[in-house]
């Protein structure tokens, strides 16, 4: 289902499309149920979504199990499945509207799990079963919009809301990230009104950029100069940890049409959040010659957007301003691999 219409039918295991048009593109190119149902679940390695499975009484532990009990939905779109004796369920019964099993998924804490789930708490279903990705986190409701909160350390978090912040002030498309206490939190990119496709459902797990370049444009031209952002982003920041989930397109939910990439997102694995080198200025040039090749290989241009030590210092001073960060050595890591980038497309 795409929210109350049927976009495929599944008998005896095989995906048959109804709707090519709305379908999820790794159902519309894979006949592949179970791996399309296996990806939206919860990582089952994360210590809390196995407390959240047993509050949840759930004796199985798999990945299918897991996403059976949500009916395969998830926060960032409108796609979920029921069976032949549930003709009468629809998208109202089955979206989320509540985030009381958030406080388990993000923290574990005794006090979360220890007080009694009520039957309208189990009724009212969890996002959480389907709340990907490997650190602890979970989905908060905040003014009416679903909020993701993310368990990170201080590196972590400044790297995250650095990234953000500078990639608005260039231009670029970005993810909306904040300070909240001991977490970072960023607002559902998707609004409830597009559906967000990882790159995964067109690439599965290549990361290469060529080709997921020519995917993209393929799906829509303009998708190319957004995912050279992401790529620039990238590059200039050192994220070590792109890869086909965390990045990807938004979708009109009425039509199925190909919108635009998604926010960039998911930066917290960049820049210092694993410490700090000997020299800021020779950080490893792995990425940038990656970028640096895509283009070449392509024959595509690229216009750098100007970065300038003003610039990141007022941003590097004002992210996590009481937190014990180099901000002197994020400065001329991130202007030193700008003027690297700067050489290379000269």
């Amino acid at each position: 289902m795409s929210g109350d219409i049927p976009v495929a039918e599944i008998r005896h295991g095989h995906v048959m499309p109804l709707d090519k048009a709305r379908i999820p593109l790794y159902l519309r190119d894979n006949d592949d149920i179970l791996g399309w149902l296996e990806a939206r679940a919860i990582d089952r390695h994360r210590p809390n979504s196995r407390i959240l499975k047993k509050v949840l009484r759930l004796t199985d532990s798999s990945d299918l199990a897991a996403v059976l009990y949500s009916h395969g939905a998830a926060i960032p779109d409108d796609y979920w499945f029921k069976g032949e004796s549930e003709q009468g369920l629809k998208w109202k019964d089955v979206r989320f509207s509540s985030d009381s099993l958030s406080e388990i998924a993000l923290t574990g804490s005794f006090s979360s799990y220890s007080r009694e789930i009520t039957q309208e708490e189990l009724k009212a279903g969890t996002p959480e079963l389907t709340n990907i990705g490997s650190y602890e986190k979970c989905w908060r409701i905040e003014e009416s919009a679903w909020w993701l909160y993310k368990n990170e350390n201080n590196l972590e978090r400044f790297s995250e809301l650095f990234i953000a912040a500078l990639g608005k002030s260039l231009g670029f498309s970005m993810a909306d990230y904040k300070e909240s206490g001991d977490y970072v939190k960023t607002r559902d990119f998707t609004e409830g009104r597009w559906n967000f496709e990882p790159a995964a459902a067109i690439v599965g797990e290549n990361e290469d950029y060529a080709l997921n370049y020519e995917r993209l444009v393929a799906l829509k031209p303009s998708l190319g100069k957004e995912y050279l952002d992401i790529l620039f982003m990238d590059a200039l920041c050192f994220n070590i940890d792109r890869h086909t989930k965390n990045y990807g397109i938004l979708r009109d939910q009425a039509t199925g049409e190909v919108l635009c990439m998604a926010p960039n997102f998911d930066n917290n694995i960049a820049l210092i959040s694993r410490g700090y080198g000997s020299d800021p200025s020779k950080t490893s040039p792995l990425l940038i010659d990656a970028f640096l090749d895509v283009l070449r290989a392509k024959g595509l241009p690229y216009s750098v957007p100007a970065v300038d030590r003003e610039l990141l210092r007022r941003l590097a001073f004002a992210v996590l301003p009481s937190a014990d960060i180099q901000r002197d050595y994020v400065v001329s890591m991130v202007e030193s691999r700008w003027q690297l980038l700067m050489d290379g497309i000269a």
